[in-house]
């Protein structure tokens, strides 16, 4: 798909952060675009900020609830008869912490979003589009942190994400097999660090998944600032609208895996399956500080 001009693209976490800039991104290019968001006040503003720059609608989804997917898309057809891009891109995130110290609501709450909420949009969406016989693409949001290989003190979060690329895998196979015109992608967001609402996700986490014990509160990205700071590391943060443009030329070019400057996660995978014929753990923990 090389023009997005009239195409309908869904944004699932579409009202802050990456979500933004792809929406931002694909009004530019021309498309009608339906936020689907958990946060009301969130999409009243994203919704007020691009008022002109093209067709815009958004509608309040729960990506956790089938249901409430489900009614997303009945909403987007209702309105367009069609979705020729969906991505599945809203995500949260738990405290660091060591897996006997996690607890069942983190694993339900970020599970429940980042891998429920991809599966959520391929059900909702993907039989709709491949009925309808039109080229369409399907972009999974994943993360370098477990996509590529995890941070070992964020094992609820990692994990989600090594979900994410491993459903991508096989979504983009069984597309191909099935021959359909449909096409799939992993988006890594990289490039840099990322100022975005996954460091206050606690925000949204609902209260019957309230943690079962306390935590130290979650550093911002504004105490990482700080503390990198006067650890002396330089810090390179990644712009994210050109994050965003970076993905949907990856789109049009065919890629599955969306990543800025992937030779390094190959360079890191490569690493991990010597590490790997060699019987040991992929991770050296004692390079990674923990956050």
């Amino acid at each position: 798909m090389n023009d997005f001009t009239g195409k309908v693209a869904v944004v699932t976490g579409g009202a802050s952060g990456i979500g933004r800039s792809l929406v931002k991104e694909l009004l530019a290019a021309g498309a009608r675009v339906v936020i689907g968001d958990v946060e009301q006040k969130a999409l009243d503003r994203v919704l007020a900020e691009f008022s002109g720059s093209g067709e815009l609608m958004g509608v309040v989804t729960d990506v956790s609830s089938a249901d409430s997917v489900n009614a997303l898309a009945d909403k987007v057809y209702e309105a367009h008869g069609a979705c020729h891009l969906l991505f599945n891109n809203a995500g949260v995130a738990a405290p660091s912490a060591n897996v006997w110290e996690t607890t069942d609501n983190d694993w339900k709450w970020v599970h429940g979003v980042n891998v429920l909420g991809v599966v959520h949009g391929i059900q909702a969406f993907v039989p709709r589009m491949i009925a309808a016989g039109e080229e369409g693409h399907v972009i999974n949001t994943s993360s370098g942190d477990g996509g590529i290989s995890p941070l070992p003190y964020q094992s609820v979060y990692a994990s989600s994400k090594a979900a994410v690329s491993c459903i991508s895998e096989c979504l983009a196979a069984q597309l191909q097999s099935e021959g359909t015109r449909l096409g799939a992608s992993v988006f890594y967001p990289s490039g840099g660090l990322l100022d975005t609402g996954i460091w206050t996700t606690d925000r949204n986490r609902p209260r019957e998944l309230a943690r079962e014990k306390p935590y130290d509160p979650v550093p911002t990205v504004q105490d990482f600032k700080v503390a990198a700071e006067k650890a002396g590391w330089e810090l390179e943060f990644q712009d994210l609208d050109e994050l965003a443009r970076y993905c949907l030329q990856g789109i049009r070019e065919k890629r599955f895996v969306i990543m800025i400057r992937v030779e390094e996660a190959e360079a890191t995978l490569l690493d991990r399956a010597a590490r790997i014929g060699r019987c040991e753990v992929p991770i050296d923990e004692a390079d990674i500080p923990k956050l």
